[in-house]
């Protein structure tokens, strides 16, 4: 073989992939690999693993459907050495290319390993640019140059003037950059959310769900509701889906929860973005184009919209931008272990309950719950960045370290000291109560701070201000709570502390290492 050698990884399924753009099926193999190592370096959830390897398998069918050769090794191979730096040695000396071409990759652990495999290897590796972003790294890191603090509205402001999305005649449609005010509303008690479509497992997923049910029994999540998208034109038709069926409707309930109802108005389309199963610049496009038509209304479009081209470009950028020294800072100190309810949802808590059982059903749970409700109580309970990170990255089928881990690092937890979010997204019950019904029926009362069946998040919400006083207090964006905080007794506020390290210390909390070590 005197051609290139294109290894596609699990997360790079896009036909206009730039490893793939100019692939010469005559003389060119792609390669891709299914390999333990990428299946254990967390423990993934049992329907992350399965999408990725029913995903990738249907996208090698669709190549060879084109002509292409393609090289597939399957994680029962009897000889697969389940890493991606031996199969690509393997393959290399299978069919001896001129060179290895790939596309950058989304995480910085493989980036390290890509970087080495020219001189391991002993020929060339080309590592093309991932052009499936609006925004390049280099691009982000232009913007990042000489700013001591990262603010997705200034970057979100000049990707709608440079895309021109949303914008008519320099100026933002609709007078406004954002529409935040508008989109935080209560789920009305008689609004009833679309059904959502799902995908029936075809012969190929049937096969991979048994695969993994083999391989995988010991990890976290729940197989039997497998219903994700495993090849482009299905999420095609989740696309449009959620277009005509719940975008009118999320913008004004975005940032709702409700017991029972999984999905809502959300558009479960961010695994298939970032599988590579569907462009954010043809998402972005759609949504447009149906608030052109009449179809969704402008805060509804302009939401939406500005999670993909504001929010998942602007992580992306803070992560190459920063790591890897950004995933080692911890600005608050945190060390508490991963409690244990985040496995096992066991709690009182029925917001925590509610959030981790979705999590389990699905490998899902919409950006508020994951915000607002179990990055909350980590904030608050000061649980060690690493190791709530992992537990992110390994719940959700979404979930990649690149946007993951500012996500949580940045936004949810505050470690990096500010760097992505002005203030931490802290919050008492009160605020749970106001965007869902979960406090209804709680064992605990969301409106009680201290005493018996006061709201674990009251106090902890408090404890957490008492605790950083000296960090916040002077921070204009959180002068307000500090003012309601000084006018409690200092007998509440004694009860207060007392309170949170009770909880903190409950059984119920044990850390996610006593309990493996007791045999999970």
């Amino acid at each position: 073989m005197s051609g290139n050698l294109c290894f596609v990884l699990g997360d790079q399924l896009t036909r206009g992939l730039s490893s793939l753009e100019d692939l010469d099926p005559e003389n060119d193999v792609v390669l891709m690999v299914e390999v333990t190592e990428e299946a254990r370096y967390v423990r993934h959830h049992k329907q992350k693993i399965a999408l990725i390897l029913s995903a990738m398998r249907h996208f090698a069918e669709a190549l060879r459907g084109e002509g292409i050769s393609v090289d597939y090794v399957t994680l029962d191979d009897p000889d697969n050495s389940q890493s991606f730096s031996d199969e690509l040695a393997r393959a290399v000396k299978r069919h001896d290319p001129g060179r290895v071409v790939v596309t950058e990759p989304g995480e910085w652990r493989v980036w390290e390993m890509m970087s080495g495999w020219e001189e391991a290897l002993g020929l060339p590796v080309e590592i093309r640019e991932d052009t499936r972003f609006y925004c390049s790294r280099d691009d982000f890191a232009a913007f990042a140059k000489g700013r001591k603090n990262l603010r997705m509205e200034t970057f979100y402001r000049e990707m709608r003037r440079r895309t021109g999305i949303l914008m008519a005649e320099g100026e933002p449609e609709g007078g406004q950059w954002n529409f935040d005010k508008e989109n935080r509303k209560s789920l009305p008690r008689d609004l009833r959310p679309p059904r959502r479509d799902r995908f029936a497992p075809d012969k190929v997923t049937r096969q991979v769900l048994d695969l993994v049910a083999e391989r995988f029994a010991d990890h976290f999540g729940d197989l039997d509701r497998f219903g994700w998208a495993v090849t482009r034109e299905d999420a095609l038709a989740a696309l449009d889906h959620f277009i005509a069926d719940a975008l009118p409707c999320f913008g004004d309930y975005q940032d709702a929860m409700k017991a029972g109802e999984d999905f809502l108005f959300h558009g479960l389309i961010s695994p298939y973005l970032n599988l590579g199963l569907l462009e954010a610049a043809e998402v972005c496009e759609r949504a447009e184009d149906a608030w052109r038509k009449g179809e969704v209304p402008l805060n509804a479009a302009e939401g939406f919209i500005r999670q993909i081209l504001g929010w998942r470009e602007f992580v992306r950028g803070v992560y190459w931008t920063e790591m890897p020294d950004y995933a080692e800072t911890n600005h608050l100190n945190a060390t508490r272990d991963l409690p244990w309810v985040y496995w096992s949802g066991e709690t009182a808590m029925r917001c925590m309950s509610e959030v981790i059982g979705t999590t389990r059903r699905n490998a899902y749970a919409h950006h508020i719950q994951r915000l607002m409700v179990t990055g909350n109580f980590a904030l608050l309970a000061g649980v060690a960045p690493a190791q709530i990170e992992e537990w992110y990255l390994a719940v959700y089928a979404d979930a990649f370290d690149w946007v993951e881990l500012p996500n949580t690092h940045g936004m949810a937890i505050h470690a990096d000291g500010g760097l992505l979010g002005s203030k931490p997204y802290a919050a008492s019950g009160s605020y749970i109560n106001r965007m869902s019904d979960y406090c209804r029926g709680c064992d605990y009362d969301h409106k009680k701070r201290t005493g018996e069946g006061a709201c674990p998040f009251n106090y902890l919400y408090w404890n957490f201000l008492m605790e950083n006083e000296e960090r916040f207090a002077d921070n204009p964006r959180m002068a307000l709570v500090y003012k309601t905080l000084s006018r409690f007794e200092p007998e509440e506020r004694d009860a207060m502390a007392r309170a949170a390290r009770a909880f903190l210390d409950a059984p119920e909390d044990a850390p996610v290492q006593q309990r493996l070590d007791a045999g999970w």
